[in-house]
């Protein structure tokens, strides 16, 4: 059985969506910490049970007769992050899983300036030591934060944000067909894949000029300074914790961690992956 974890976030209920057209649905089990909001994959005869990586015990249910597991990453950092993905990763070996699977990142490294990107990392060290084969999605960054970052900018006329450098932004729909395709392909990437990304690398000098296009509008690009930046998302409730690790995004994107393009999510999808200025028009059609 396939077991994903996560599956009613972002990315794993797309994923069990395009799994559910590969494979039965008596073969894909999922681990979600709140069983009635898989209530629509449970109608389709998938298997949901509770799941919580801070739960041993729910895991040992949830990973029962598991073949594959897919360990989707969690939406903490640091240690708490590294230390609920190491349990998920035990408990699917304990669970007899042949195979590990987890949602990394293309700027995976104990380098990077992203503490996302650090805790991927070290999520892949403790892959490597898990005693059974494993595969790291080294997925692209998701373009659905670049929509975020962009905030009212189009109403405005303004993009403001600190100095940044080009990120091949990723859609979720694209890397949960990969992952799909993976997962029923089981073996096709052994270890980290190739980055999964987009086919085109954009900083936001692009995104305004695509806004641009959409609206008819003139839209500027302003740089705010990163200290300015961190006051603004404060002063609007951020976090300072949380306010930095959004931060850290631009300080990467500098350093181009995340301007890698590779043809590897085109292969496994067969078609073009979709392109940022692609998501930036629907994006601002359903506006």
């Amino acid at each position: 059985m396939i077991i994903v974890t996560g599956a009613t976030g972002q990315l794993g209920r797309q994923i069990v969506e395009r799994l559910l057209a590969r494979v039965p649905a008596d073969r894909i089990g999922l681990s979600v910490r709140d069983p009635r909001k898989a209530r629509v994959f449970a109608e389709q005869g998938v298997r949901v049970r509770r799941g919580d990586f801070a739960d041993a015990g729910s895991l040992a249910h949830a990973f029962e007769g598991a073949t594959q597991v897919l360990v989707t990453s969690v939406d903490r950092f640091g240690g708490e992050a590294v230390r609920q993905h190491r349990a998920a990763i035990g408990a699917a070996v304990a669970a007899g899983a042949r195979r590990v699977l987890y949602t990394s990142h293309m700027g995976a490294g104990a380098s990077s300036r992203f503490q996302a990107c650090r805790d991927h990392a070290a999520t892949e060290e403790v892959l490597r030591g898990c005693g059974v084969p494993y595969t790291a999605l080294r997925n692209g960054f998701y373009a659905a934060a670049a929509l975020q970052f962009l905030g009212q900018g189009p109403q405005s006329g303004e993009i403001a944000l600190p100095a940044d450098g080009a990120v091949s932004w990723t859609c979720h729909e694209d890397l949960a067909e990969a992952a799909a395709v993976i997962l029923a392909d089981e073996g096709c990437f052994e270890g980290a894949t190739p980055p999964l990304t987009a086919g085109r690398a954009f900083g936001f000098d692009d995104v305004a000029r695509v806004v641009g296009e959409v609206t008819g509008r003139a839209v500027s690009r302003s740089v705010v300074s990163d200290g300015g930046f961190l006051r603004q998302l404060m002063e609007h409730g951020v976090p300072g914790e949380r306010a930095q690790h959004l931060l850290d995004v631009f300080l990467a994107s500098r350093a181009g961690e995340f301007a890698a393009v590779d043809p590897a999510l085109g292969r496994l999808l067969r078609r073009e992956p979709l392109s940022l200025d692609t998501v930036l028009r629907k994006h601002l059609a359903a506006a």
